[in-house]
């Protein structure tokens, strides 16, 4: 995770028109306005890699709370209806010329995803049956989508494009006041993050389970939901709906450390969502040169396909574990049985007279051999 880190910021960082060399970028920075390469670096490059940084490390840690909240390693936020309601919430001024301030748009991304993401739990019943909140977040996303494909048809051709790009998901032309406005919903997030993982780990349990520790399923379920909102609808207010970064997140930090739990999660999830944009944007601002693509594009044709290995790797992890816990346990039960077994029990008397040798009469203790002449009785019945 390091060197990807470090290999994506430096490439973010010097590549492109101008190039920058790695050894001139604190240079560059530090001549800020006086030259062009100080310029593009510090005015565009950096806030640009910093609002990947901390876009991704929301959406990653969202991922995971959704997951553990709704035990469900599919639950994303664009599986939720949270996504789309965001993008609805900013889309739909654009498109009906309601002329707005730029510091409005986090809220009315808010106010979407919060429409979106409680209407999926309405309807799912207050978050009673995981499954059910999937499967009806899946419908309440696709109903979200198509109002924006009819705002879409309502746009002229220049709304559209800019509707278009923004669903996708691109950091193209961020500025510094975009990474500014975003710090005082993470003030509000943070925080909150730290008191819902405990609650999250106990809520992997199940629902009877976590009652009887205490804690009440579906508030904590509501609160794991508000959680996500705050943590997905600046981002989308921002960057648009960068999409499968919640998936692949959480699925990476699980598969690098299967033994722990949410509290240990969360951070890692956070740093690999990080990972992720920062690595997508670079191609995104530079494949196809000097058209940029969005960097949703890139995050969704890569974090799929390695989800979904992901997700099959830890099945047969989980598979082989399970299996040489029960051989080794099955070891354990039969080196204890022969243990516990008595001195020549395995021996089998070759005749019948060696079976009658251990027979007793009742109220005596020690055996009573059968007549002479029986034997052979015996032995032919």
């Amino acid at each position: 995770m390091v060197v990807l880190l470090a290999v994506s910021s430096v490439g973010a960082l010097s590549l492109g028109t101008p190039y920058v060399p790695p050894h001139r970028l604190v240079a560059a920075v530090l001549e800020g306005e006086t030259t062009l390469a100080g310029v593009v670096v510090s005015e565009l490059r950096v806030p640009r890699l910093l609002l990947a940084l901390v876009a991704g490390a929301c959406l990653g840690a969202a991922g995971l709370v959704l997951q553990e909240a709704l035990r469900n390693p599919l639950a994303v936020p664009e599986m939720l209806g949270v996504s789309s309601g965001a993008a609805l919430g900013v889309a739909a001024p654009l498109v009906l010329a309601f002329s707005l301030p730029a510091a409005v748009q986090p809220l009315l991304a808010i106010g979407g995803a919060a429409l979106g993401g409680g209407l999926t739990l309405l309807v799912a019943g207050i978050g009673r049956s995981p499954s059910a909140v999937l499967l009806t977040g899946a419908a309440v996303a696709a109903a979200l989508q198509a109002a924006l494909l009819v705002l879409m048809v309502m746009a002229d051709q220049l709304d559209l494009q800019l509707i278009y790009r923004y669903l996708l998901g691109s950091l193209s032309a961020r500025t510094w006041d975009d990474v500014t406005g975003m710090w005082p919903w993470l003030l509000v997030a943070v925080p909150a993050l730290v008191l819902c993982a405990p609650v999250l780990s106990v809520l992997r349990l199940g629902d009877e389970d976590a009652q009887a520790l205490g804690v009440r399923a579906q508030r904590a379920r509501l609160a794991a939901l508000a959680i996500a909102v705050v943590l997905i609808a600046p981002v989308t207010a921002v960057c648009g709906p960068v999409a499968w970064v919640g998936f692949l997140a959480p699925h990476l930090s699980r598969w690098f450390n299967p033994a722990a739990g949410a509290v240990r999660w969360l951070p890692w999830s956070a740093a690999w969502g990080a990972v992720v944009v920062a690595v997508a944007d670079v191609p995104a601002r530079l494949a196809l040169a000097p058209v940029e693509t969005p960097a949703g594009a890139w995050t969704a044709l890569l974090g799929v396909p390695a989800g979904v290995a992901l997700m099959r790797s830890s099945g047969r992890r989980r598979t082989v574990r399970h299996g040489q816990a029960a051989s080794v346990g099955t070891r354990e039960q039969l080196s204890g049985l022969r243990k516990t077994a008595p001195v020549g029990a395995d021996d089998v008397p070759p005749t019948g007279a060696a079976s009658h040798a251990h027979r007793t009469e009742p109220g005596h203790g020690s055996p009573t051999l059968p007549p002479a002449g029986a034997a052979g009785t015996e032995d032919v019945r």
